[in-house]
């Protein structure tokens, strides 16, 4: 195969960016040949914007018997990116599904289930895999470099949303529409990366608002904290209401400290563990000696066209991608965790107990 014929679900704010970057050449050996929309408006926009060599379709049955492309980006709602995928997925389509992964764990596991037992290639929008700072973080961490971790602390408020945001859409900011609010709009990437560069805990214990900021139904104030197997503590904070806002993610190990904020890795290092040290130090008061090193992070952050190019190349080559959709039920454990905690006031340990999330899920949309 020389070129990735591609159909995309969705041409909103997201798949237009996507079949923009297609259609400008940014992600080579790849062509956009179909979209499927439910809006006529926007496949008008296509045809006047594309001509005639991208098929419309505004049925997604027609769209996925069509045969007219060999790969589907799915750029829709949360709630539909399961369903969307696996009937993709089951027509034999080379598959790419936006943040998150879905709503609710359980319709993501089914979604998981079925991309294993398919031959296609099979990934998630994690654009922020891409971006060479929490690439050199995840490699320090891997290697062992930052030693045994401790604890990881992530304050990312810098999502600040008027009300007028909320206010745009009427599905946006509801159980029902969007299923969640900060934690499934603004912060897949960094619950990702959260478990990406530290691993998946044992247990959570959340605390959140819904509505603290602002006239909405879901939560715009979280804090989240969680257990690793070894010891190790992590606390996740955010939220959608606080203006200057934060993005400053530390993580300690037993051989140091590393910060990464402002686009910058500051790294702490120890010269030896500090378990060590504690053990053999007879000087009363005392610390191991330590560096504060900047470290360098060459590459280009090439984000969502970086994706695109990833999941292209793997279709033509084998290669291994980026960012696995398998993976992305991970993050969002952690945010149905969070939820869950919250609304039971007490621990939730991992794995979910996914029926009880959804119950709970429901009785919100209901209400």
């Amino acid at each position: 195969m020389e070129k990735v014929r591609i159909g995309i679900i969705g041409i909103g704010g997201m798949g237009t960016g996507h079949a923009n970057n297609i259609i400008a050449g940014k992600v080579p050996h790849a062509e956009l040949t179909a979209v499927y929309d439910i809006s006529t408006e926007r496949l008008e926009w296509v045809r006047q914007n594309f001509g005639g060599n991208v098929k419309r379709f505004d049925n997604v049955d027609a769209f996925f018997h069509s045969k007219a492309f060999d790969a589907v980006l799915i750029a829709t709602r949360h709630y539909d990116h399961p369903g969307l995928a696996i009937q993709s997925l089951r027509s034999g389509y080379h598959t790419l599904i936006e943040k998150p992964a879905g709503v609710y764990t359980k319709a993501v596991r089914e979604m998981n289930e079925v991309a294993l037992q398919s031959d296609k290639v099979f990934a998630i929008m994690y654009n922020q895999r891409t971006n060479p700072v929490y690439r050199k973080l995840k490699d320090l961490i891997d290697s062992g470099e930052l030693g045994e971790l401790k604890r990881s602390i992530w304050i990312i408020t810098n999502w600040y949303r008027p009300q007028s945001y909320y206010d745009a859409a009427g599905w946006r900011a509801t159980w029902s529409g969007e299923g969640g609010g900060v934690l499934l709009n603004q912060d897949p990437h960094q619950l990702d990366l959260w478990q990406w560069t530290c691993g998946m805990p044992k247990r959570v214990r959340a605390f959140m608002s819904f509505g603290k900021y602002h006239d909405i139904e879901v939560e715009d104030d979280v804090t989240g904290y969680v257990e690793y197997e070894n010891g190790a503590t992590g606390l996740f904070v955010t939220s959608t209401g606080e203006a200057p806002g934060t993005n400053r993610f530390e993580i300690a190990g037993d051989r140091g400290k590393i910060v990464v904020e402002d686009d910058k890795l500051t790294f702490w290092r120890l010269r030896e563990s500090e378990r060590d040290f504690n053990r053999d130090f007879k000087g009363g008061f005392g610390s191991p000696e330590c560096w504060k090193c900047e470290i360098p992070t060459p590459g280009e952050n090439t984000q969502h066209t970086g994706i695109l190019k990833d999941w292209v190349g793997a279709i033509i080559h084998g290669t291994k991608l980026i960012a696995p959709g398998i993976e992305g039920i991970k993050g969002l454990t952690l945010s149905n965790a969070m939820h869950l905690s919250a609304w039971t006031d007490s621990w939730v340990d991992l794995p979910l107990d996914e029926d009880l999330y959804y119950e709970k899920l429901k009785e919100r949309i209901d209400k």
